[in-house]
């Protein structure tokens, strides 16, 4: 495994570093009740106070219009490629907490992400984490989305450096504790680190292709940012893609329900749409 890849057999204290600690204690403190004051104030503004999502309203259409296609899991080309499973993203601790807290609480994503490692793993399938990290020097990008210049501004899946885990281990960047485990047993493929949302710029195809896979399992975080442009860009490599529905989750702010706008675009063009209690059977059955 390279220095980029966080490695557990250290310890590694806290991020004491300006660019760690600073930014994630003023989330925790302010950021992330702003931006939830924000939500709710525009609610209000609007004539209504956002409320927990009908989660009916997630359901697919009754007599859907487009025709149906699914993915056959077999033995030997099929990988579970997992977007972000890491603190920042879905741990209270994490920072974007108080905007993605309620969609990964009412999709039990945490839970299901570690049903669907444990599956895999216990089918010897392919497993492959996409993470998520960003640099000193990444934090000197000239131009930058909404997203990227909120995720610079809270410090959010922030490390020392991409030789160094100074600070690493329980930090946002980390991997959340429940797949610790799993994810570090010296069998599970961790790319190099995507800086945006898709993985054009790490080496996801080419472990997949070194690994013989044509068909991916996809889950992760978050629904309409990192999962989704790693849907697209694998259909667009040619790579048959089943999204799991409830193991990922999005946020909730004035601008919409990042869930519910991924959920319409994968229902357009993923090859499949599953549940995680559908894609683990699936798994079992194809050990």
């Amino acid at each position: 495994m390279s220095n980029d890849h966080p490695a557990h057999g250290h310890h590694h204290a806290h991020c004491d570093h300006d660019h760690g600690v600073g930014r994630r204690d003023m989330l925790r403190g302010g950021v992330a009740a702003t931006v939830a004051t924000a939500a709710t104030a525009a609610a209000v503004a609007a004539g209504s106070r956002p409320a927990r999502a009908d989660l009916a309203a997630y359901e697919d259409p009754a007599e859907p219009a487009l025709p149906q296609t699914d993915v056959e899991v077999t033995r030997g080309d099929t990988a579970l490629v997992i977007t972000d499973p890491q603190i920042d993203f879905l741990s209270p601790d994490g920072v974007t907490w108080g905007v993605v807290g309620e969609s990964v609480t009412e999709h039990n994503t945490v839970p299901n992400i570690g049903r669907l490692l444990r599956a895999a793993k216990d089918a010897d399938m392919t497993v492959v984490i996409s993470p998520h990290y960003y640099y000193p020097t990444d934090h000197g990008w000239r131009f930058e989305g909404p997203l990227e210049t909120l995720m610079h501004a809270i410090g959010m899946f922030d490390r020392a450096g991409p030789l160094s885990l100074e600070g690493f281990d329980n930090s946002g960047a980390d991997f959340m504790p429940e797949y610790r485990d799993l994810i570090m047993d010296g069998r599970t493929i961790i790319t190099s680190p995507h800086k945006v949302y898709g993985p054009q710029v790490n080496d996801l195809d080419l472990q997949l292709r070194k690994n013989g896979v044509n068909k991916v399992i996809l889950a992760g975080m978050s629904a309409n940012l990192c999962v989704q442009a790693h849907l697209y860009d694998l259909l667009e490599r040619g790579y048959e893609v089943a999204v799991v529905r409830d193991a990922t989750a999005g946020a909730k702010l004035p601008e919409g329900d990042g869930y519910q706008a991924a959920l319409i675009n994968f229902r357009y063009v993923a090859n499949g749409l599953w549940t995680t209690d559908d894609a683990v059977a699936r798994i079992q059955a194809a050990a």
